[in-house]
């Protein structure tokens, strides 16, 4: 029985061959897509259970096509792993930022690649199986369906900010530092730069809108979870 299905978007066929090889023994069916328009169609008609991205892509690059994963009704809460051959911090965070929920450093390990998907995916299904819709004010949260919602307007989040942002309420009041959300949130089997975490939490306050400032920056250490009160 196959584990779930990975959709991997790169042009080196060499390199998503290896990919199916070590995913397809860890038991998961493994579909390839060489460019990023193949990719898209792709992901819309099978509806993967997470897609691998190459950040460095012929004609539409990986995160154009990882923007426009996150668009599209059908794709966007599909965990995304990217690729990069690019070291710098800045270059992750912009991708972090477009809605990646994870990143891989190339050259990379097959087994690496592999704890990564089977760890992400095991996040997104933890947390779809918690059924108890969360309400503050304004929010509410129902993590059965991966809706948020501001007032009457649904906001569209990446599997990562959902974790965030249902840990967060979950436990309001409580002040978090950067690691303690990365472990309660993310898991401890991650491998995540407390950056990070602000360039998640930024994210979701722009897409929360009115609603962003129920997370509140605690100066030194961390964030909190609070009320507000409707303007």
């Amino acid at each position: 029985m196959s584990k779930g299905n990975v959709l991997v978007i790169d042009d080196e066929k060499d390199l998503v061959e290896l990919v199916r090889y070590n995913l397809e023994k860890e038991g998961f069916k493994v579909i390839g897509a060489g460019n990023g328009e193949s990719g898209l169609a792709i992901a819309a008609a099978e509806k993967p259970d997470l897609i691998v991205i190459d950040l460095m892509l012929p004609g539409i690059d990986g995160l154009e096509v990882c923007r426009l994963l996150r668009k599209g009704n059908e794709t966007s809460s599909i965990p995304i792993i990217m690729l990069t051959a690019k070291t710098s911090e800045s270059d992750r965070v912009v991708g972090l930022e477009l809605g990646a929920d994870d990143y891989v450093t190339k050259p990379f390990s097959p087994r690496e690649l592999g704890a990564r998907v089977k760890a992400l995916l095991r996040r997104s299904s933890e947390f779809r199986q918690q059924p108890a819709i969360i309400r503050h004010s304004l929010l509410s949260i129902d993590p059965a369906s991966h809706k948020v919602c501001c007032g009457e307007k649904t906001i569209d989040l990446t599997a990562t900010e959902f974790r965030l942002l249902q840990f967060l309420a979950s436990h309001p009041g409580f002040v978090y530092s950067r690691n303690a959300l990365i472990d309660g949130a993310l898991g401890k089997d991650v491998t995540v730069l407390e950056r990070t975490i602000d360039v998640h939490v930024m994210s979701l306050r722009r897409k929360l809108g009115k609603c962003g400032k129920i997370i509140e920056t605690i100066r030194g250490f961390g964030y909190r979870f609070r009320e507000i009160t409707p303007e």
